[in-house]
């Protein structure tokens, strides 16, 4: 490849560490830090250096990748980075953070004068770990070359929304994505839970939809992860989930409508959370339904 970067990936959870292995893979210069360095530590098997702290990693960077929990964490670890990028070093922002925290992240960038690009990524740790995932991206037009190298390196496709990251287009489409993610993983769930409940083999309702409009892949794969007790390692995580579904509750009630799928979807999730589940698969979910007294035995009577 000719357009060769120097990236700084800071966030190497689920999605991070797999964003910077393929970029890594790619060609790039990659360097990585986290909050807790040992999560970060097998990237250098890939190519990557670690980095003790943001600046360090961010130093003499092209592009600067966040990829970390929540708007909060973004807006704190990229206060440690800034001060050391030059001007017009593009900060491409991929944690879901909703909208209420988008305008202090965009000041940040306008006061270091950065280059922001509001780019959350559409997809699990299959697609991530694949290169395969979907990248909604708003940002300047001017500087995009920059960025597309790294967006290829990590998705499959890139869905341009706009040119003003700040605009918040690209995240706004990312929390529509997301509430539809949340609410089928729910029914999936609850549709398992209630099969259990009316001693209803789980193989006799997938029969039932086989091959038509009902049938879905998704429905499929997540209440395979249940049950055949696959929800760890996760794909995406019951306590991220949670955090985004409050994000598009929040969303909601911003634009003067009431989700109540969403609301419950999140109930849901931050109650499996509290059962122990937070870091299994969103599916865990699933347990959202038991009396915590029940909950060793639902996986098994799902088998």
């Amino acid at each position: 490849m000719t357009d060769r970067l120097t990236v700084a990936v800071l966030g190497t959870g689920i999605m991070g560490a797999a964003m910077a292995r393929n970029l890594a893979r790619a060609g790039h210069t990659v360097r990585v830090w986290n909050r807790t360095r040992a999560k970060a530590e097998p990237l250098t098997s890939d190519g990557a250096s670690v980095a003790g702290t943001p600046a360090e990693a961010a130093q003499d960077a092209d592009v600067v990748l966040t990829v970390l929990h929540d708007g909060p964490a973004a807006l704190d670890v990229m206060r440690r980075a800034a001060p050391v990028l030059r001007p017009g070093t593009a900060w491409v922002q991929s944690t879901t953070v909703g909208l209420d925290a988008l305008p202090a992240l965009a000041d940040l960038a306008g006061e270091h004068r950065l280059a922001f690009y509001d780019a959350p990524v559409l997809g699990t740790r299959g697609p991530a770990e694949a290169g395969q995932l979907t990248v909604l991206a708003a940002g300047p037009a001017d500087g995009r070359d920059k960025v597309t190298p790294v967006f290829e390196a990590v998705g499959a496709r890139t869905v341009w929304t706009g040119e003003d990251g700040a605009a918040g287009t690209a995240t706004r489409l990312k929390l529509v994505a997301n509430s539809w993610v949340i609410a089928a993983t729910a029914a999936a769930g609850e549709t398992l839970a209630l099969a259990r409940a009316l001693d209803v083999d789980p193989r006799r309702f997938f029969d039932l939809i086989e091959g038509g409009p009902l049938d879905m892949g998704y429905l499929r794969a997540k209440a395979g992860l249940i049950i055949e007790d696959r929800l760890s390692p996760a794909q995406f995580a019951v306590s991220t989930a949670a955090k985004d579904a409050r994000l598009i509750v929040e969303a909601g009630e911003r634009g003067g409508v009431r989700l109540d799928v969403a609301e419950a979807g999140a109930a849901r999730l931050e109650r499996a959370a509290a059962l122990g589940h937070g870091d299994e698969d969103m599916a865990a979910a699933y347990f959202a339904s038991f009396d915590e007294h029940r909950i060793a035995d639902a996986v098994d009577e799902q088998s």
